[in-house]
């Protein structure tokens, strides 16, 4: 009996020393993961969570106009408001003007009404200097904008903070005066032309770079060591160099006096020089300098896994060199063509450099939109915006590609 007990004891004791040892474990994990998942945390998650915000919320006028956009939430829109909202009005002017705080109420009104934002720093100045009631009369007669139910009716629409203004702006839609959601007037629907412009020239990138990195891939994976080693550094010697380098160098090449101009009127094949650059061409030849290698690389890891017995086999069985290559070999490099595929066309989403230098207005992408939006207007919500419609594109095009051929078919290297 006391050895049974004896042997029931020092079961439990060893159990307990195994779950000691592997909560040890799983802590000295968890100690050296942290650090990387704290830089994710910090450097990824936080910043896509407040762009999301960004693109929603807008506390500028509500937080300005405090008085007025809360008597405003019961106004029906069917006439002027009451007085008692222009009373409002002169005492959120006086705040704002010893706040300074005018010029950002009319830049944000100015988003939706473009050419306010003058008026509305003109009438706060104004308006301040008011002292007895009724407002109303005096308040329209410093500016007619006061009698026009659309302003009011933005003020009103704007003093929520969370809107979707930038994100329907993003799409060419917008909130009419009457509520409902339609199309914006024809000269100011842009963003779905940029937005097209930007998958359009990120697919023929994509393409290109498959076109020109799959035979290269072929024959790295295929040649013998010693050359394909010397290839390789080729294939590599473009991360040798920064983006910015590569993009000036074909700023270089593409100028109407440039090193291929010069080429082409020397050979007699044109007789003057051809547009090559600030144009679409130019772009896309650059673009597809820069992305080769990320197409290249994961297609040429998976060849090299492929034994070159199959290819043997099947021509030995009767099939061709071209069916055998269409039915045995080029169906295995599939997971490869999807990696290197997928991660050039979303690298190309987001380029902005290349675009900038060697294109032309009409070829700007959408990260320069966005960059603009930021470092010219000031307008962070429609950047935070114009970043979640990539966002948006860049998680379909990955739930497509995951339900056509699945991600974890996705190599590498």
């Amino acid at each position: 009996m006391a050895h049974a007990e004896a042997v029931i004891h020092n079961a439990r004791q060893l159990k307990f020393q195994l779950r000691t040892a592997e909560r040890r474990g799983k802590l000295r994990a968890l100690a050296l993961v942290a650090p990387l998942f704290l830089f994710i945390v910090v450097s990824f998650v936080i910043p896509i969570v407040l762009m999301l915000k960004n693109a929603i919320y807008d506390p500028d006028i509500s937080n300005n106009l405090p008085r007025t956009t809360s008597l405003l939430a019961a106004w029906d829109g069917s006439a002027l408001p009451s007085e008692e909202v222009y009373a409002a009005l002169a005492e959120d002017f006086r705040e704002s003007e010893k706040a300074k705080t005018s010029a950002l109420i009319g830049k944000r009104m100015n988003y939706e009404m473009s050419g306010i934002r003058s008026k509305i720093i003109t009438s706060a100045r104004k308006i301040k200097a008011l002292t007895a009631a009724p407002y109303k009369d005096q308040i329209i007669a410093i500016d007619p904008i006061w009698s026009d139910l659309n302003v009011w009716t933005t003020i009103k629409r704007a003093g929520n903070p969370v809107t979707g203004f930038y994100l329907l702006n993003t799409v060419d839609l917008e909130t009419k005066p009457d509520g409902h959601i339609g199309a914006v007037d024809p000269g100011r629907a842009v963003y779905l032309d940029i937005l097209k412009r930007t998958m359009g020239i990120s697919l023929i990138v994509t393409l290109a770079t498959l076109v020109l990195g799959f035979p290269v891939a072929y024959v790295l994976a295929n040649t013998p060591p010693r050359i394909a080693n010397i290839l390789m550094i080729f294939v590599l010697l473009p991360f040798w160099t920064s983006l910015l380098v590569r993009t000036t160098a074909w700023f270089v090449m593409l100028q109407d006096n440039g090193p291929i101009n010069d080429l082409l009127l020397g050979s007699g094949l044109t007789s003057q020089p051809l547009p090559l650059i600030f144009s679409r061409f130019g772009t896309i030849v650059a673009m597809t300098h820069i992305q080769l290698p990320f197409t290249l690389l994961p297609i040429y890891s998976v060849m090299k896994t492929i034994p070159p017995t199959y290819m043997r086999a099947a021509r030995s069985l009767g099939g061709g060199p071209v069916y055998s290559f269409l039915h045995v070999y080029l169906p295995q490099t599939l997971p490869g063509i999807g990696a290197g595929c997928l991660l050039t066309f979303i690298l190309c989403l987001g380029y902005y450099i290349t675009p900038a230098l060697v294109g032309g207005p009409s070829d700007q992408m959408m990260s320069g939109i966005i960059a603009e939006a930021i470092n010219r207007e000031n307008n962070w919500g429609k950047a935070c915006a114009l970043g979640t419609v990539l966002l948006l594109a860049t998680l379909t095009l990955y739930f497509v590609y995951n339900r056509l051929v699945g991600i974890d078919k996705v190599k590498l290297g």
